[in-house]
Order: C-alpha cells, then sequence, then structure tokens
C-alpha cells in the first residue's frame, strides 16, 4: 500500500506541474474495471493453508493481466508498463510458488524484524529467498528505505505505468480510443478539423 501512495502522490505532484489538474482524472476511461477490483480483492482474503491461498494468488494475477492487456490494446496511456510490471511478478511468483523475499533487501529497507514472520510464516505470497529460487533478481529485492518497504523489478515498472497513467489524466490526453457503438472518441474542444 506504501507503494501505491508514494507513486499516485508523485503523479499527483508532476501532473499538477506540468499544468494539470486531478478534476480531469474522472474522464478517464478504463476498460475492464471489474476483473482490477476482483484481482486485487483476491490477494487478501484470507485464506488458511497453502495451496488455496497460492490458486487464489494465481487468478488474481490471471485477473490482472487480461485487465491491464484490454487496456493496452484500447491504447490507454501507460498500460503497456503496467501490463509487463504485472507479467514479470507472474513470471518470478509463478516459477516459485510465492514472490521471494531477500533478507538483503529487508535489512536495507529497515524491516530487519519480518525476517523472522517470513521464516516462521512465510504466505503464499511472499518468502524468504532461498537457493531454490529462481529468477531471483525479479523477486523482491529493491530496498525503498524512505518508505520501509521491498520491491521487485515488476512493481517499479507497473508503478510507473501507474504514474504515466495519472499524469495523462490530469492532463486530459486520453488515448485515441473508439466508443462502443464504433465512433470515434469526441474531439477535445480547441481541436478542429483542418480541411
Amino acid at each position: 500500500m506504501r507503494l501505491i501512495a508514494a507513486s499516485l502522490a508523485l503523479a499527483v505532484v508532476i501532473g499538477y506541474l506540468l499544468g494539470g489538474r486531478l478534476s480531469s482524472v474522472a474522464s478517464l476511461r478504463v476498460r475492464w474495471q471489474p476483473l482490477a477490483i476482483v484481482g486485487l480483492g483476491v490477494q487478501v482474503i484470507p485464506v488458511p493453508g497453502r495451496t488455496l491461498p497460492l490458486v487464489l494468488l494465481y487468478v488474481s494475477f490471471v485477473l490482472l493481466v487480461a485487465f491491464a492487456a484490454a487496456n493496452v490494446r484500447a491504447r490507454v496511456a501507460g498500460f503497456w508498463l503496467i501490463l509487463i510490471g504485472i507479467a514479470l511478478n507472474f513470471t518470478v511468483i509463478g516459477l516459485n510458488q510465492g514472490m521471494p523475499v531477500t533478507r538483503d533487501a529487508l535489512v536495507a529497507s529497515g524491516q530487519g524484524d519480518t525476517l523472522a514472520v517470513l521464516l516462521d510464516d512465510g504466505g503464499a505470497k511472499h518468502h524468504l529467498a532461498g537457493p531454490g529460487d529462481r529468477l531471483l533478481l525479479l523477486g523482491d529485492v529493491l530496498p525503498i528505505r524512505p518508505i520501509r518497504m521491498v520491491a521487485s523489478p515488476g512493481d517499479l515498472i507497473a508503478y510507473a505505468g501507474v504514474v504515466w497513467l495519472v499524469v495523462t489524466a490530469m492532463l486530459g490526453r486520453f488515448a485515441p480510443s473508439r466508443e462502443r457503438s464504433g465512433r470515434p472518441a469526441a474531439i477535445p474542444e480547441g481541436v478542429h478539423d483542418v480541411g
């Protein structure tokens, strides 16, 4: 949550510095929003055991990939980065049955106290990285000390896409998409056809 909040705050600051307005974000149209809501919600459902939480995590990522892909296809700004980030995280989680978190990154981020928790009760979503983990460079290996967090390269790429999306929305520059009826999207005020 801290990385999401930091990314959104950064996006709003950049948007304002570039002359954007937060109220413009309300005009942003993103496709298949329920998939994102369900996909993120499934990740926080408290479920006992190890197998079912892992299955729910995989289902979550399938839904998030479909959501991001639909918006890449609609050419919504930032979504190709969001899709790449989600895909990288899904890859490392799929290969390792959860996201590996390195000991060094935890300590460097100021979260050394959580080492015992990951060792004793590593859940389906995260576990302390070990010698058997694959593609560890895509795991949670990047310490972010100011917000006491560890992130993966996929996280940073996805949140860069979120920043791009919000800034673009604040500036009122939306993707050239077609409405459901097949007609072109409305031309913004001030843009005239030259003919």
